[in-house]
């Protein structure tokens, strides 16, 4: 089976799943708790190998990610579109 890569990674999640759990202050172990409370079948190592890239996420795990921090699904692997939020007062 080919196995395809983008950057080098296996996934284009990793960074921000790491960037929500860290948010959340969870350790992976705490985090595969929660996604198996979900009816998601992963450990501690599965999560770590996400967050470096060298590991594919499932759309199921995906769903279950969302749920769990109350984001988009579309959010997680749009890293590079970063958006900055600006609170302007009105002209006077």
């Amino acid at each position: 089976m080919r196995r395809l890569q983008f950057e080098g990674k296996n996934n284009v999640s990793g960074d921000r799943i790491r960037e929500l759990r860290l948010r959340a202050r969870l350790s992976q172990a705490t985090l595969a708790a929660k996604m198996q409370t979900e009816g998601a079948l992963i450990e501690q190592d599965a999560i770590s190998r996400i967050e470096s890239g060298s590991r594919l996420v499932t759309d199921y795990e995906l769903l279950v990610l969302t749920r769990i921090f109350s984001v988009s699904a579309d959010w997680i692997p749009a890293r590079h579109q970063r958006k900055t939020l600006c609170i302007c007062s009105p002209a006077s």
